[in-house]
């Protein structure tokens, strides 16, 4: 019997895939310091589990395929709050910002059409892609320029007529750039000439730091092809909920998206209700989550900074930042450092950049860190991190 090219053709998740790495090496007895995934370690706030508790349904039925209306209301009010005009009727709840990307892509593109992505990108874009056998076309943004969207230009090399659209996150995960106005302008105008669709996902909106602010592509008016993809999982430290959203003034692309969400009936109930508790709350949670990020930003920019060759900016938002390092290959080194090297019997886990490339051999000596511990384990890990690329080289700097 014989597996589809589909998913032959599907790489295995590059933030994940070596797990099995940082298992053999809690199995020795080290402690992993894990920086390789975004997964908050604050707590989800206590109004999600208050709502619930207060709602008390007697039954977990199905909800409405585009979300229970109450959480559609709450969530058009949340983006009103953010100069962002969506009504309930405008946005779908999905299981997940995956499934938003998923609806997006697969509603935008057939077999064999091309989607351009701004490179390096969040990594499961290539899985969802590869998913629907649609082709992600990169233009490549620099460490040297802070990953920086490229120039039109660039956007013009890769256009074919296959191209059905532009995807990228802002603030950027793996990178935590975040994009000017200017820049944002670059792919609407681009879009605009070309008559294709924007995939904005705005996961990240509350993290920006530096006096940096996240501008919606809403902003620009070009409301017939711009989707927004958006995710609870950060924002609250509720990755395990599983909400994300789908949002458009498109009316006839919501209604073919429709579709596929009847087709997957509906969004968890349960954590459709916890949600909605937790876009009721005032902006004091969010307010001290985002002190919290900033402290651990700084914590790890100052110590990465010591690492000589290290070449990378002052991350701008989100809680990622990515580093190309003076060593030959970053996932041979990431291996390595969770079988072979440790300081206090204790090692780290960060995510090697190349899985985060559609263009082939890229992001070879890049890696993602995201800073999702205290800043005093952040601190800990990156000088571990710093120690580890000298006893790798054996002192000898590869650029």
């Amino acid at each position: 019997m014989e597996f589809s090219k589909r998913v032959l053709n599907m790489q295995a998740s590059p933030i994940r895939k070596l797990i099995p790495y940082a298992e053999q090496a809690k199995k020795m007895g080290k402690t992993v310091l894990h920086l390789n995934i975004g997964q908050p370690d604050l707590e989800t706030p206590k109004a999600f589990f208050d709502y619930i508790e207060k709602h008390n349904p007697e039954i977990i039925s199905y909800t409405h395929s585009a979300g229970l209306i109450e959480l559609r209301e709450a969530f058009s009010k949340y983006y009103k709050d953010n100069n962002i005009p969506f009504t309930p009727e405008e946005i779908i709840v999905t299981n997940g910002g995956s499934e938003a990307i998923i609806f997006a892509l697969g509603a935008i593109a057939d077999p064999g059409d091309e989607i351009i992505v701004i490179e390096p990108f969040y990594a499961n874009y290539k899985g969802f892609a590869e998913m629907i056998n649609v082709k992600l076309v990169p233009v490549r943004a620099l460490p040297e320029t802070g990953y920086a969207v490229p120039s039109i230009n660039e956007f013009e090399a890769v256009l074919s007529n296959r191209t059905k659209g532009i995807i990228f996150s802002n603030p950027s995960n793996p990178t935590g750039a975040v994009y000017s106005e200017e820049e944002l302008k670059t792919i609407v105008e681009f879009a605009k000439k070309h008559d294709l669709y924007i995939i904005s996902d705005e996961v990240y909106r509350e993290f920006t730091f530096d006096g940096t602010k996240h501008i919606s592509t809403m902003a620009f008016g070009e409301y017939n092809r711009t989707i927004v993809v958006d995710s609870i999982s950060k924002r609250y430290s509720a990755c395990g909920a599983r909400v994300g959203v789908f949002a458009t003034k498109n009316r006839e692309l919501y209604n073919q998206v429709m579709k596929m969400a009847q087709s997957r009936l509906c969004p968890p109930m349960i954590a459709q209700l916890g949600t909605i508790g937790l876009l009721e709350m005032d902006k004091s949670y969010i307010e001290s989550v985002y002190k919290e990020y900033d402290k651990r930003r700084l914590a790890v920019y100052e110590e990465l900074s010591k690492i000589e060759g290290a070449v990378f900016e002052k991350p701008k938002g989100a809680f990622y930042v990515s580093v190309k390092l003076p060593v030959d290959n970053s996932e041979k080194f990431v291996k390595w450092l969770l079988t072979d090297f440790s300081i206090e019997n204790t090692t780290v886990m960060v995510a090697p950049l190349n899985g985060f490339y559609a263009t082939p051999n890229t992001g070879m000596q890049e890696i993602r860190i995201a800073y999702v511990l205290n800043s005093e384990k952040l601190r800990f890990a990156t000088k571990i991190l710093a120690e580890a690329v000298k006893v790798y080289n054996n002192g000898r700097v590869i650029s």
